[in-house]
């Protein structure tokens, strides 16, 4: 069985590489860019290989499934560069391929708002996938860089599932049937994803959780076993969303960036942007076990467990991250 979390951003540092092998975690998807330019995801990735020199012994750079079995085998994690929206590739589509060939393996096609691409989940007008998102589609398809729609807009996410020729993911979220956060995905988005045979990652942000910092394990779990009696357990993994170390701060950039000069509160909240608790049950990467005996619990058998903490995304990962075969 793999243990693979499909979306974490925290405060990277050798304390938490250390947790992650001593979690089991064997691959972790890491965004590294929420609005940078290229030239800004250029000096990302070399922080990233810094990293990867000076903690070769807990962390390596993951661009195939093989690389989770390496990482695995001796004991380390592997990491899998992804953009939470599109602005690295700024209005040039060659550049999906360059940032492919630098490692990225996931690049979501809006954040929140309107981009190039796509229209984002906080918009009020949902128009769809845009003229150049169309064609950015079929790029990514070809090189084999995932299409994630974790923040983008009912229509724009349907949209994508029905014009990829390659299945796309929900890399982090929850069924809005659950849990009606703004960021939870309704049921005909998820079953658009699943049927042309995409991925979800459950997600472990309070705000995306009933009850937020109060859910409980049995909640989540009973969440999960719903979701994969209604759409097929082989559609789903874990994408924590996991934002350890970070400051509130940085809240206030990943929703801001450089689009505003004001602040954006968020999902209803009056407050400033800030991260809230976790639940006392998954606050690090030491905590996948609890998820483990919790989807037992609920009714998942060993193989649907194993599904979900990991073999899933190993086989989308796959089935996804090489160049598209020609006809």
């Amino acid at each position: 069985m793999y243990r693979i979390d499909c979306l974490q951003f925290a405060n990277w540092s050798e304390s938490i590489f250390r947790e992650m092998n001593d979690g089991g975690v064997h691959a972790v998807h890491v965004t590294i860019v929420y609005h940078e330019t290229f030239r800004e995801t250029v000096a990302e990735m070399s922080k990233w290989n810094r990293w990867f020199q000076a903690h070769g012994d807990l962390i390596i750079h993951g661009k195939t499934a093989a690389d989770v079995d390496r990482a695995k085998e001796s004991g380390r994690t592997a990491i899998f560069f992804g953009f939470q929206n599109p602005s690295p590739i700024e209005a040039d589509i060659d550049l999906v391929e360059i940032l492919h060939a630098l490692g990225a393996r996931f690049m979501q096609l809006s954040y929140n708002n309107q981009s190039l691409l796509a229209t984002g989940c906080y918009e009020d007008d949902d128009p769809g996938i845009t003229r150049m998102g169309k064609e950015v589609i079929k790029e990514m398809n070809r090189v084999g860089l995932v299409i994630d729609m974790s923040h983008s807009a009912d229509r724009s996410t349907i949209e994508a599932a029905e014009l990829s020729e390659r299945p796309i993911t929900i890399t982090h979220a929850n069924p809005h049937a659950w849990h009606p956060a703004l960021r939870n995905k309704r049921h005909e988005v998820i079953k658009a994803v699943t049927d042309n045979g995409g991925m979800m990652g459950f997600s472990l942000y309070p705000h995306h959780l009933a009850d937020k910092t109060d859910c409980t394990l049995e909640s989540f779990c009973h969440m999960a076993f719903d979701a994969a009696e209604t759409y097929g357990v082989e559609h789903f993994g874990i994408g924590s969303d996991l934002c350890q170390d970070q400051p509130d701060s940085i809240v206030e950039y990943m929703r801001v960036g450089r689009w505003t000069k004001g602040i954006d509160y968020g999902e209803g909240s009056a407050a400033a942007p800030g991260f809230p608790p976790q639940p006392d049950w998954f606050g690090s990467n030491l905590d996948f076990g609890n998820i483990e005996a919790g989807l037992k619990a609920v009714g998942f058998d060993d193989a649907g467990v194993a599904a979900v903490m990991g073999d899933n995304w190993y086989r989308f990962f796959a089935e996804n991250f090489g160049r598209q075969e020609s006809a």
